[in-house]
């Protein structure tokens, strides 16, 4: 698979199989992905693979705080800014649109769009977890180069024929995630990224992109 395909075919998969993922592609994927640049080469990446028992352990422990109305973990940062401006604000509605659309799900239908978001926290039914944390003390070009971390991990997946999604919902229930993983104090937990074989026999939907001119400026000469 080249790269082209690589960044084509990745888009957030929510249906998996539980065909076992192998810990030697795994760990084949995260070598490679230790190549990512980073200011400085700090690698400020943490990561964290669960699979089996204690990711089925912390799957239960999360439903149970969900169904419980645990409303989350207090954050330790904002996901999106209070007041979300203008494009912004209207690519997220459109994006929820687009995917509670395809699952025939009305936007006034709070409850099943509260169920949908809730498998969240089963991983959407994948066998493995990564769970990438970064040192607190670290700035925003450091949480930048998490996002190219993560990014190479999610395309080095596609050339194993395994897919992937992103979570920051993840660390709205990190105390539970942390039970697990037992990080050191002084981590801050990103996100959760799901990892298997994507479940054919669910339908999935591809979330329009912004067409090139609203997000790429070139200035200087066309070249050939």
């Amino acid at each position: 698979m080249d790269v082209y395909e690589a960044v084509h075919s990745r888009r957030s998969v929510r249906a998996f199989t539980d065909r076992p993922v192998p810990r030697q592609v795994l760990a084949r994927v995260l070598s490679a992905a230790a190549r990512t640049p980073s200011g400085a080469n700090l690698q400020p990446w943490h990561s964290y693979v669960v699979t089996g028992a204690p990711l089925a352990a912390l799957k239960k422990r999360t439903a149970e705080r969900v169904a419980a109305g645990d409303p989350g973990d207090a954050r330790e940062y904002a996901m999106y800014p209070a007041e979300l401006k203008s494009p912004y604000a209207e690519r997220r509605s459109a994006a929820a649109d687009q995917r509670y659309g395809a699952l025939g799900i009305p936007r006034d239908d709070a409850a099943a769009r509260r169920r949908e978001r809730a498998r969240n926290w089963d991983c959407f039914g994948a066998p493995a977890a990564l769970f990438c944390y970064i040192d607190r003390d670290l700035g925003a070009a450091q949480w930048a180069d998490l996002g190219m971390y993560l990014q190479s991990v999610m395309l080095l997946l596609r050339a194993e024929g395994l897919h992937s999604c992103p979570q920051v919902a993840w660390s709205e229930y990190r105390t539970s995630v942390a039970e697990v993983v037992s990080p050191p104090d002084g981590l801050v937990l990103f996100c959760g990224l799901s990892i298997g074989y994507e479940d054919p026999t669910v339908g999935s939907v591809r979330i329009d992109r912004a067409p090139l001119a609203e997000t790429v400026t070139f200035v200087g000469d066309e070249g050939n």
